[in-house]
């Protein structure tokens, strides 16, 4: 029979392996990967720098977790969002909103700051390559289902499905480096209005007349 204590036990590495990342991703949206310092995150997450290289050996496998955390979160804010909307449009949208749009106007979200590194890295660095291939992957399947759910509710035309979320989720992620950066012409409102625009287009349905939006963040 397992003890509290020994279940405490137990759980303690996983735990402390979230502190670390948690740390990372803080200390990664200040400074940008490449002034990150294994140094830097053990300080924030109030750990020996000796325990961050336990863990996770290397900055650019700490960098690839620790998009991996912040990933899983919004997916889990994702499905609690779309799970209370009843078609299949709603929930494309609130995709494209979860996407495009601040939960704080002007802000930007962990997880685009991060995959911004995430890509440099990606060019040199085989494990943080295959991160962003099963991230984009898990994207892509994501629109495929709701795009399937909607042909067969009859809320879209028959499209392509993987055609339609290869495209759609290269746009997204386009209209998304623009707004993280700033661009003057592509703001987040006009980002999230395009996309729906392509969608609707493409999928057949008529959007919603919701112009301003209250959440958002991807990926």
């Amino acid at each position: 029979m397992t003890t509290t204590s020994e279940t405490s036990l137990e759980a303690l590495p996983d735990a402390r392996r979230t502190q670390i990342l948690s740390a990372a991703i803080d200390v990664i949206m200040e400074r940008g990967f490449p002034e990150t310092r294994i140094a830097d995150v053990s300080e924030r997450a109030g750990v020996s720098p000796a325990l961050v290289i336990y863990y996770f050996k290397t900055k650019d496998r700490l960098l690839a977790e620790a998009m991996r955390q912040a990933e899983e979160g919004w997916y889990a804010e994702m499905t609690r969002q779309t799970g209370r909307i009843p078609t299949a449009a709603g929930r494309l949208e609130e995709v494209v909103s979860m996407t495009c749009l601040p939960a704080v106007p002007g802000s930007v979200e962990e997880p685009w700051a991060l995959w911004l590194d995430l890509w440099g890295q990606a060019l040199r660095n085989d494990e943080v390559r295959r991160v962003r291939e099963e991230s984009d992957e898990r994207f892509r399947e994501t629109i495929r289902q709701i795009v399937r759910d909607g042909m067969g509710a009859g809320e879209f035309q028959e499209v392509s499905v993987d055609d339609f979320a290869v495209g759609f989720t290269a746009l997204l992620d386009g209209l998304a480096i623009q707004i993280v950066l700033g661009d003057p012409v592509v703001d987040a409102q006009r980002a999230f209005e395009l996309a729906i625009s392509v969608a609707a287009r493409q999928l057949g349905f008529v959007p919603s007349d919701r112009r301003v939006r209250k959440r958002a963040g991807r990926r």
